[in-house]
């Protein structure tokens, strides 16, 4: 058989059933197609936007960084008000005195946090991701310096197309700068957590900084450079899991970025002036501004896509675009896909989040917070441990009396010195031997305590292994108590 002539003949006794074949277009000669699986990454160049979305973006970006850069400068009783001091094993949270015994309630946090994120997530969709995720925050002001230095969208795609000159290399030169400069202060604060701040300050000017401090302000500096400047959207939508599995948080209730397809298509460009149903065209004037403001470089008219960070620039951008045209707003809203689907009100979808997912999420994490609170409002502000002192199990003293030594290590909890009171009980006629002891702040102390109990009561117990209760009390009111078994 010869080269197919436009079709093929499937069943000799039956010509007419056939099947039709045309060359692929842009194929080779024989009909198959390259398709690079390393092709370069398109650059995205977001537009800014202005918007009642916008104005809470920014609201979080400057509360979240006004924390995270000031609390290692904030004093709280001659430290700062939170340190996490590795070298010396403490922690350091406003009055709480963690130690590494304590990492339960880390462990706790992460916990509340997961719950939280599935939480939320189920009502409203990627909240974390647009409004307070590190990559969103830095990926925001990043590019709010990119377009001080190179211009809006336009201006900056232009630049990037122009050969190079001294203009083009003094606005890249600047911009490198001053992302280096933010990259380098957000390192520098963040081993301010772990490192005095103002030591760390005072070392830096001086040139002293320590290898192990310059090396983690060089990396995290590098990360957040390179995370904000550079990967920027490729974060969110390749190596980011959220994005992944966040289609098994949310179903057809969640609030969610949503585009009014039965409003908005057919879509179509057209006058302010002209009659939209006249022409048999939606709301939708396919101005595209809502893929230009897009930080991820996604459609959301497609529908909702795992790239989409639920930052809502779209919303805002073709809310401008809808009261400019005299069109109501929300034709890019917030809203459930049932919802638009059923044209529902927001209050009936808000009823909506009502829903056994969201009410277990809720119940589990309003109960975890309520445990974590109490477990760290009731920690205790002191621990001991009770050692053997000596390796003979008992010793005879004066008037045949037995006596056994144990070692006790206090561990203070607080930033006072505090003084406890040590007493002992199991036993009838047990006689303690043991001195009030002090602990400084944050500190431990260790003493020898003697248990002493008289011949004639130690007779009986000849032979026998008899548990005794060590309990351990804070002289200064509100100190508290601890017992230990040994």
């Amino acid at each position: 058989m010869g080269p197919f002539d436009g079709e093929c003949v499937l069943n000799m006794t039956n010509p007419r059933k056939i099947i039709p074949i045309s060359a692929a277009s842009g194929a080779g000669d024989d009909g198959a197609q390259f398709v690079s699986m390393y092709q370069k990454q398109a650059t995205i160049y977001p537009r800014a936007v202005k918007g009642w979305f916008a104005t809470w973006r920014w609201v979080f970006v400057w509360l979240t960084q006004w924390l995270f850069y000031g609390l290692p400068w904030l004093p709280w009783s001659g430290r700062q008000a939170v340190l996490f001091d590795l070298e010396a094993q403490r922690f350091y949270i406003f009055g709480l005195l963690l130690y590494p015994q304590d990492l339960i309630f880390l462990a706790a946090l992460l916990v509340l946090s997961a719950l939280a994120l599935f939480f939320f997530t189920a009502v409203a969709g990627r909240l974390w991701c647009g409004y307070t995720c590190p990559q969103t925050v830095y990926t925001e002001i990043f590019m709010w310096a990119e377009r001080k230095i190179e211009g809006d969208r336009i201006a900056r795609m232009r630049l990037d197309q122009a050969p190079w000159s001294m203009n083009k290399i003094l606005r890249k030169g600047t911009k490198q700068g001053v992302w280096l400069t933010i990259a380098l202060v957000t390192g520098f604060s963040f081993v301010g957590y772990f490192t005095p701040i103002r030591e760390l300050a005072a070392a830096t000017v001086a040139l002293e900084m320590s290898a192990w401090s310059a090396f983690w302000v060089l990396f995290y500096g590098a990360a957040t450079y390179g995370n904000a400047g550079f990967l920027r959207e490729q974060m969110c939508k390749y190596m980011c899991p959220y994005a992944r599995f966040q289609s098994a948080l949310i179903d057809k209730d969640s609030l969610v970025v949503t585009y009014d397809a039965g409003r908005g298509d057919p879509r179509g460009s057209r006058s302010k002036k002209a009659n939209a149903a006249a022409q048999g065209l939606g709301h939708c004037i396919d101005c595209t501004l809502c893929v230009q403001v897009c930080p991820t470089g996604i459609d959301i008219r497609n529908g909702l896509q795992n790239e989409c960070i639920g930052c809502a620039a779209c919303i805002d951008v073709c809310n401008d675009v809808m009261n400019k045209m005299g069109y109501a707003k929300g034709l890019i809203r917030y809203a459930t896909e049932n919802g638009v689907v059923n044209g529902w009100t927001r209050l009936q979808m808000f009823k909506r989040t009502l829903r056994p997912r969201v009410l277990i999420y809720g119940a589990v994490l309003s109960a975890a917070s309520v445990a974590f609170a109490a477990s760290v409002a009731m920690r205790s502000p002191f621990k001991f441990d009770v050692v053997k002192d000596r390796g003979a199990l008992a010793r005879v003293v004066e008037e045949g009396a037995i006596e056994n030594v144990y070692r006790i290590q206090i561990m203070n909890r607080t930033e006072a010195t505090q003084t406890y009171r040590i007493a002992a009980s199991g036993l009838e006629g047990l006689e303690v031997l043991a001195m009030p002891t002090s602990a400084g702040p944050a500190a431990v102390a260790s003493m020898a305590v003697s248990l002493r109990l008289p011949y004639a009561a130690a007779q009986g117990l000849a032979g026998r292994s008899v548990p005794v209760l060590f309990e351990v009390t804070g002289v200064e009111p509100g100190v508290g108590n601890g017992a230990a078994t040994s």
